[in-house]
């Protein structure tokens, strides 16, 4: 089993409310280096900075209604991966980049640069972002399309992966005695003229020690599946149930397969929101505190933004509409949430808070051994091969799930109990890619 591990103040909206919340949305770097230490002592397989390129301004049509409501601080995740990487040895360090605005060469020698410091523990995220908030922060008044924005980010993995491979492995001869530096025959021009991109190459850097860094893609569209299965090395995934996960992961193993790819070299982690206590009574406890610190419309403003669509338009009391054909934004992920929610007659405040308690992830709750039973039995289902813990909140002295659930899973035999290598592609067991033009 493989874990990943969310690296913010909370996903559950009403965890930062929560009275043993160590941070409510700030940037805390002790605390941070706390937790990574921390969940590199349970042996953790990575751990991962999500990130988003605007505050959320169109619920209700203006920023005000989303920073009353709910955290909106994100820590730039390549600044904050290589402090982590300076900090620990064995876990690796992942976070998002933007496919639609950022440029290939400055991510490329960013993460090449993280991966350099970090001993070969890299990983990026490729987003296609979703909002129209974070289109005009970058010059534009709205977002991509759907389709056209997919169709950027396979370009942009591929000419950031192409700069990587322009340097070949021992490119450096640093011969002192006779004054040779390098080969030149180790570089290469990536010449790279695509609708979106041109790049020349190479890189000012030399390849990184994992050749290139783990590859993460997050989602669950139709566009989506097709960009991951011939791309990714991990999926990150939403699926509440574990009949949907387990549609999923025969789905996109097959897909892999298909692009001649070994199904086993693409990891399909779902996110979770663990619910951890005690015992049984503490954790139900724990979820109906964390359920009733909730406002609606903390996961109205939260769905607004991701579906790029403003639910501040109907009435809280209001049944929920079917708008799913007006949803631009993260489509495959609303279009359930939202068919869901007609199906049971829910109104929408009731939409909001719900989707607030686990952002439509699984949400295990119980005590430790219950909870590891949970995840065992996904795992074994054949519904995924590991998971992203995503906190509802991040505690100071402790953490139930890194000190009590990780040992049960390891007692069961699904989880390490020490790192096999140094690199994160020897922790995930996947080979090493070797260079285009070698």
């Amino acid at each position: 089993m493989h874990l990943a591990l969310y690296l913010e103040a909370g996903t559950h909206q009403g965890g930062w409310r929560h009275p043993d919340s160590a941070a409510s949305g700030g940037v805390d770097w002790r605390l941070y280096k706390q937790i990574a230490r921390r969940a590199e002592a349970a042996c953790l397989d990575m751990l991962f900075v999500a990130d988003k390129l605007s505050i959320d301004d169109n619920y209700g049509g203006h920023f005000a209604n989303t920073v009353k409501y709910r955290p909106v601080v994100r820590p730039e995740p390549l600044t904050l991966l290589a402090a982590l990487a300076a900090v620990t040895d064995r876990i690796g360090v992942g976070g998002t980049v933007s496919s639609s605005y950022s440029a290939p060469y400055t991510a490329a020698r960013m993460l090449a640069n993280i991966d350099h410091i970090s001993g070969g523990r890299a990983a990026w995220n490729v987003v296609t972002s979703v909002s129209d908030g974070e289109a005009r922060n970058f010059g534009r008044a709205q977002h991509y399309a759907h389709g056209e924005r997919y169709q950027r980010a396979n370009e942009f993995i591929e000419v950031v992966q192409k700069l990587w491979d322009s340097w070949g492995d021992g490119a450096l001869i640093k011969d002192v005695q006779n004054g040779l530096y390098a080969d030149p025959s180790r570089f290469h021009y990536v010449d790279h003229h695509g609708a979106n991109f041109d790049v020349r190459g190479p890189i000012n850097i030399p390849r990184p020690p994992q050749g290139q860094p783990v590859l993460i893609q997050a989602g669950v569209s139709e566009a989506f599946i097709d960009l991951a299965a011939q791309n990714a090395e991990v999926v990150f995934v939403v699926q509440a149930t574990l009949e949907r996960a387990q549609d999923f992961y025969r789905l996109i193993k097959t897909k892999a397969k298909a692009f001649g790819r070994d199904p086993a070299s693409i990891k399909v982690l779902p996110g979770i929101v663990p619910v951890v206590g005690r015992d049984e009574r503490d954790a139900q406890e724990k979820d109906a505190l964390l359920k009733a610190l909730i406002r609606p419309e903390a996961g109205l403003s939260f769905m607004s933004a991701s579906m790029n669509h403003d639910m501040a338009r109907y009435p809280q009391d209001a049944p929920m509409p079917d708008i799913s054909a007006q949803i631009t934004g993260s489509k495959g992920r609303f279009e359930y949430v939202i068919k869901q929610a007609v199906e049971r007659g829910l109104s929408v405040g009731q939409v909001g808070k719900g989707y607030a308690e686990s952002l439509s992830f699984f949400s295990p709750v119980g005590s430790p051994a219950q909870v590891a039973e949970q995840l065992l039995s996904w795992y074994r289902a054949q519904a995924c091969d590991g998971f992203v813990i995503l906190p509802p909140y991040l505690e100071e002295a402790d953490d139930l799930f890194l000190s009590q659930v990780v040992p049960c899973l390891q007692a069961a035999g699904v989880f390490r109990t020490a790192y096999p290598g140094s690199t994160l592609r020897d922790t995930l067991g996947l080979a090493r890619p070797a260079s285009r033009y070698d």
